[in-house]
């Protein structure tokens, strides 16, 4: 059952067409995966079956099939599988509910999927009690009627799950259909304009002047049928040289003696014409017209509905790219790759995005996300979303500031759609990356020694939705902090990329997704590529977006994990706590002899977040990759601070002078609605620690 996903148009059970009902056809709708098999209320008629009777499998039809009758049919269908055939055929014998016999004739085509796996079949079924016997005994004139009539019937049904031209034209192409109606040709044109454009030719592969375009005002049959709206019968050559001279050159090689070339009607207006050559002569039969036509009509409403379908995708596609960055900035100090695929066809795209916005100062901010639903609309709060959030993180928010804002945003928009993300901000100088999540898939981080590993965000609730209420001053999306080192990549993608059909969960598809990048090639093009060939394979059901970014450099060993530490307004174990923290940190990088100026650096930027912002702030130390011992204490306030000289008296203004005197480099930058002041020590004891 997971396999009908990927043909959402061809619901289960497939519906009969009131047409088949009318004439005693009946369909049939056969899962191969569950085994489930769906027959309508004709086709149990015709089985002689009651609705109670009938269990829904194929065991089910036992009791109507004559003895050796279904393991016959069994392995009809077994060798049209194996031989990759899209068709299969069939009379079998079977019985009334009296025991009388019968003959059942069962027509059926194969779905498969993109692997080429079969999952479904789908076809008819007709009482055949007033056909020969045995089929192949009647008469030439009776048999091929009951061929043509029977591929009529086969075509219409499967054109009724055409999704495409092209599905339309392999449908008429395929040697299995319409070669059985005696035609050796087959041309199918579709009206562009004031033109007639062929987009499919069969067999013989020879039509008109113009190879692909001829024009509807020209004298040839199929313009003819296109300008009248009327079916064009030709019963002999002479017939085809007199009435268009200009076609005999090219029809007079041939073994061609007839013709009729159809004109494809809807909605009363000619979308296109169908033309079948034959090598026999004469009139065609009242019969033979009356099924003709019918297939013409079957083909028309295929054709509409492929040429609309495919409109509407060419115009949600464009939507979607226009929504989507035009081209990725180059980033120095990172190779990024993106990648964006939709698994879907017409309006069924998706509202997955990914973004890189370059930050200055050595900063880059990378974003990945995805909109609830698979439609236009998905698309277009898709592309507000990350335009908006954009706008939030080039002002200077924080990211869990930039995220908050956009789920306000969402909210406002009063779509009752939600959205996740996550978003990630790299400093490539320090190898620093900040994260936020909300409602998303966890990244991947590869490190330069091979190892794979799933990093642990901190999350909060999908963008759209209520927030929690919260006893904090917290934007409700709360940071988390690890270091990139050079060489190691960084994958953010959305949940296409894991999702397996059939799968109970997303697991298995991560474990997958893990072992390919762990095994995949170290340049980040090279890699989105495997990845994507990865989702290919499987099959996946839904539209994917992934982004991956490398840190440039040799890979080295790394650096001290960092150390974090909240301040609350009022909570004094925490400053003693992260003294502490700092104090052992500090001994277990090797720097034992800048502990008591390290402690107290840290000590005043604290105090100061404490003393002179509400909201209290959050306090980090992490070894660089230069080697250095970096602290940052963050506040919520936008003031920043200045260095003053404090009175001999003052019991204040001495913070900054003693983080200027005691650390090697120390600074401010913004951050969004509030600040970050910060100090980094050098490892190496200074030459005067004597």
């Amino acid at each position: 059952m997971a396999r009908r996903a990927e043909n959402p148009d061809v619901g289960w059970p497939a519906r009969p067409d009131t047409s088949l009902a009318l004439n005693r056809m009946g369909t049939f709708d056969w899962d191969l995966d569950s085994g489930r098999m769906y027959l309508d209320p004709t086709a149990l008629e015709v089985l002689d079956l009651r609705p109670d009777e009938y269990d829904g499998t194929p065991d089910g039809l036992r009791s109507r099939f004559a003895p050796g009758e279904e393991a016959r049919l069994d392995t009809r269908v077994a060798q049209a599988i194996k031989d990759g055939r899209s068709h299969y055929g069939a009379y079998v014998r079977s019985r009334r509910r009296d025991g009388s016999p019968s003959w059942t004739h069962i027509q059926g085509h194969i779905l498969r999927d993109p692997s080429g796996r079969s999952y479904r079949v789908i076809g008819i079924l007709r009482d055949a009690a007033h056909d020969p016997d045995e089929p192949g005994a009647a008469g030439e004139e009776i048999e091929g009627r009951r061929r043509m009539t029977g591929v009529v019937e086969r075509t219409t049904a499967i054109l009724a799950h055409a999704r495409t031209v092209n599905d339309v034209t392999d449908i008429l192409k395929d040697p299995q259909a319409l070669g059985h109606l005696g035609a050796v040709s087959v041309m199918l044109g579709v009206v562009d304009g004031g033109r007639i454009h062929l987009v499919a030719e069969g067999q013989l592969g020879s039509y008109v002047p113009e190879i692909e375009y001829t024009r509807i005002d020209a004298q040839l049959p199929m313009s003819e049928a296109v300008r009248t709206m009327q079916s064009v019968y030709l019963v002999s050559r002479e017939e085809f040289q007199q009435r268009y001279p200009d076609l005999w050159p090219y029809i007079e090689p041939l073994s061609v003696r007839s013709g009729v070339y159809l004109p494809l009607i809807a909605q009363g207006r000619p979308i296109g014409t169908l033309g079948l050559l034959y090598t026999r002569d004469g009139e065609f039969t009242a019969e033979e017209r009356n099924l003709l036509m019918a297939l013409g009509s079957g083909v028309a409403q295929s054709l509409q509905r492929a040429i609309l379908f495919e409109q509407e995708h060419d115009l949600a596609e464009g939507l979607q790219r226009a929504m989507l960055p035009r081209r990725i900035p180059d980033v120095p100090g990172a190779r990024i790759a993106v990648r964006y695929r939709s698994a879907r066809m017409g309006r069924d795209i998706g509202g997955d995005w990914y973004d890189v916005i370059p930050l200055g100062e050595g900063r880059v901010g990378v974003m990945i996300g995805d909109v609830e639903g698979h439609d236009t609309d998905a698309a277009a709060v898709m592309g507000q979303l990350r335009i908006v959030m954009r706008a939030y993180i080039v002002e200077g928010h924080t990211p869990g500031t930039a995220m908050a804002r956009a789920s306000a945003f969402l909210r406002d928009l009063e779509t009752e759609r939600f959205a996740t993300c996550t978003y990630a901000e790299l400093d490539l100088t320090t190898g620093m990356l900040r994260m936020v999540r909300a409602g998303h898939l966890d990244p991947v981080v590869r490190r330069g020694d091979g190892s794979v590993h799933r990093i642990q965000v901190a999350g909060g609730l999908p963008l759209g939705l209520p927030p929690r209420e919260q006893t904090g001053t917290g934007s409700g999306y709360p940071v988390t902090s690890l270091e990139l080192h050079p060489g190691d990549t960084l994958l953010l993608c959305t949940d296409g990329l894991i999702d397996r059909p059939g799968a109970a969960d997303q697991e298995s598809g991560m474990r997958e997704l893990m072992a390919a990048v762990h095994s995949g090639p170290i340049d980040v093009e090279e890699l989105a590529d495997v990845l994507c060939d990865l989702v290919g394979d499987s099959g996946g059901g839904d539209d994917m977006a992934m982004l991956v970014l490398r840190r440039r450099g040799t890979p080295t060993a790394r650096g001290g994990g960092p150390l974090e530490q909240r301040l609350e307004p009022g909570d004094t174990k925490a400053p003693a706590l992260a003294r502490h923290l700092i104090r052992a940190a500090v001994a277990a990088w090797g720097a034992r002899h800048r502990a008591d100026e390290i402690e107290l650096a840290a000590d005043e930027l604290m105090t100061n977040a404490l003393v002179h912002t509400d909201g209290g702030g959050h306090v980090s130390m992490r070894l660089t990759a230069q080697g250095r011992i970096r602290i940052e204490v963050e506040d919520s306030s936008s003031a920043l601070p200045r260095r003053r000289e404090a009175g001999d008296w003052a019991v204040s203004g001495r913070g900054l002078m003693l983080v200027d005197r005691l650390a090697d480099e120390w600074g401010v930058e913004p951050r969004g609605g509030g600040k970050c002041v910060w100090c980094e020590f050098a490892l190496a004891a200074p030459e005067d620690a004597g």
